[in-house]
Parts: C-alpha cells; sequence; structure tokens
C-alpha cells in the first residue's frame, strides 16, 4: 500500500532559523499567532523541520510521498516567496514530494490567474492551502472575483484546491484556538457549485460538511468535493477522532477521503515526548484502527490522493 500524506507544510531555512521574527519582520503577523504558539508546558505547538527531516520523518512513518500545501499568507509577496521554494523542494525530490501553491486574490484578478499559470507551468499539482477568509478578503468584490478567475482556471488546468476549513465557534465538541477565523461553509459549497470542473479538497474533515444540517443536502450529488484529515486529533480530541473515519466514509464515500497530516503540527501533545515525525506514523495507526476495510483504507491512505492530485503519481 503507497501511502500518501496530502496535506504538509515546510518553510524555507530563514523562517525556520527564528520564526516570531521573521514573521514580524515580513507582517506575517496571522501567521505567527498560529504557527508559533507554545502550550503550557512550553513545547511548540508545530515543529520547523527541514526539507531533510520530513523526508526523515517520512521515511519512519512508511509515507512514499508528501504533498506540500503553501499558506494563506497575508501579502502577495510572501506567496510567491513559498512558491518558489516548493518548486526548489519538488525539483529536488521529484519521487517524494508534490506541491500545491499559494496564493492571495487581493492581488486582483490578472495576478490570481497569472500565480494558477505559473503554478501549472511550474508543475504544481494544486492551489492551496488557500483561506481568503483568514486573509481578510471576502469582502471586497474585487478579491473574491479574483478567487473566482483562480478557481475557473485551476479547473481548466487540471490544478486541485485545497481550502482551509474550520469547526464553527461554539459548538458542542469543536476545537478553538488562538487565532481561528471563521471560515463560513455555504462559501465552499457555492465555490464547487459555481467550478463543477474544478476539485475542491476541504482541509480539517471539511467542517464535516456531507453532516451537516443546512448544507449536505446541496453538496450530496457534488461529484467536486473531497475532505482530507489534517490535524485531526487537534480537532476533535485523540480520544474520539478515530470514530470520524468511519463517520465520513459513511456520510461521503470512503473514496472521497484524503489522508492528510498537516505536518509539522504536533498531533498527540500529551504524549510523552511527542514530535511531529511520531504524528505522521500515529495518524497512520489511528486510520488503520477507524474501522475501514482494506479497500477503503487503501484509497483514503493514498490511492484517493494519487487520483485527485494527479500528478503526484
Amino acid at each position: 500500500m503507497e501511502i500518501v500524506d496530502s496535506h504538509v507544510h515546510l518553510y524555507p531555512p530563514e523562517l525556520n532559523a527564528a520564526p516570531a521574527e521573521w514573521a514580524a519582520a515580513r507582517g506575517e503577523a496571522h501567521w505567527a499567532v498560529l504557527c508559533t504558539r507554545t502550550r503550557k508546558d512550553g513545547r511548540r505547538v508545530q515543529e520547523f523541520p527541514s526539507v531533510d527531516e520530513l523526508l526523515r520523518a517520512m521515511d519512519a512513518a512508511g509515507v512514499a510521498r508528501a504533498v506540500l500545501q503553501g499558506w494563506y499568507w497575508e501579502r502577495p509577496e510572501t506567496c510567491e516567496w513559498q512558491n518558489g521554494f516548493y518548486e526548489k523542494c519538488v525539483r529536488a525530490h521529484p519521487d517524494r514530494l508534490s506541491a500545491c501553491a499559494a496564493l492571495h486574490p487581493g492581488a486582483g484578478a490578472e495576478a490570481a490567474r497569472e500565480s494558477v499559470r505559473r503554478a501549472a507551468e511550474a508543475g504544481f499539482v494544486g492551489l492551496g492551502e488557500l483561506s481568503p477568509h483568514s486573509q481578510g478578503v471576502m469582502a471586497d468584490a474585487a478579491a473574491r472575483e479574483a478567487m473566482d478567475a483562480a478557481l475557473a482556471l485551476a479547473g481548466e488546468l487540471g490544478l486541485s484546491v485545497c481550502m482551509h476549513v474550520t469547526e464553527s465557534a461554539g459548538e458542542a465538541g469543536r476545537r478553538n484556538y488562538p487565532g481561528k477565523v471563521e471560515t463560513p461553509i455555504g462559501d465552499f459549497v457555492r465555490w464547487a457549485l459555481r467550478h463543477p470542473g474544478t476539485r475542491f479538497v476541504l482541509a480539517h474533515w471539511g467542517a464535516r460538511l456531507p453532516l451537516d444540517a443546512e448544507w449536505s443536502e446541496p453538496v450530496r450529488n457534488l461529484g467536486n468535493i473531497f475532505y482530507d484529515t489534517a490535524a485531526s486529533p487537534l480537532t476533535y480530541g485523540a480520544n474520539t477522532s478515530a470514530g470520524i473515519w468511519r463517520e465520513m466514509a459513511d456520510a461521503s464515500g470512503a473514496e472521497r477521503v484524503l489522508f492528510g497530516t498537516d505536518y509539522p503540527l504536533v498531533l498527540y501533545p500529551k504524549n510523552n515526548d511527542a514530535n511531529a515525525a511520531d504524528s505522521m506514523a500515529s495518524l497512520i495507526a489511528e486510520a488503520r484502527t477507524g474501522e475501514l476495510s482494506e479497500m477503503e483504507l487503501e484509497a483514503v491512505l493514498g490511492g484517493n490522493a494519487k487520483r485527485v492530485f494527479a500528478q503526484s503519481r
């Protein structure tokens, strides 16, 4: 069984060396709130590994390929900066890494289309992890137009689109955290309806969209929406998240679920000496206890990602 981690983040060495200072100098305050947090015991919520450390973590977990996801940066130039870094990563390790491109719709429709074209020409397999809500542009009509332009062109060029989705604040059992931004689930449904030729991967189980009382019916027959499992234990709790694998496979079909870790997040912080590398292997182990059949498990752990991110084969 070839395992693909469809949701991994990496950053260039200059960021890894001093994350908070880098963010302050670059004007990326929202990223800093999310990614430089520490837990009560002083340990980081996420780590800042090198490319080689990612490859070693993949080897230890038995992961054949990782799909690098960009970030929803506040500045367009930071998006292009990370895309350049990812292009170098994939060029150096084409047998192990694929990448999705960051995008800032606030730069305008033509700039957005040009970013998508460059990504396709550079061999990227998608756009993502996109979050115009987190970039603060959803109230801007021009930015919404740019977003639609990018999504349409992504579909034409065969690029899948990974979208950052959060659970609604205040709902029972849902986790809140510093920097969390509301992402109304209806926005993703409307994008999928307007762009039926574009494949959408809704991160973090897509807020369990197929189980949503209001939106489950409109998406029932949409063939272009998929869900990844990124950060599942942090979102749903390490003691209960195993049940979501069967729950979502029943609600959406196992063929629509993509394994993803959100590496380098530490997914099981209550474990002694927990780290991001161990989290990758631990989430695979969790998937194997999620009551999926062997055929479903093979699809979720790799087959679906190879189909959705077609160039990652």
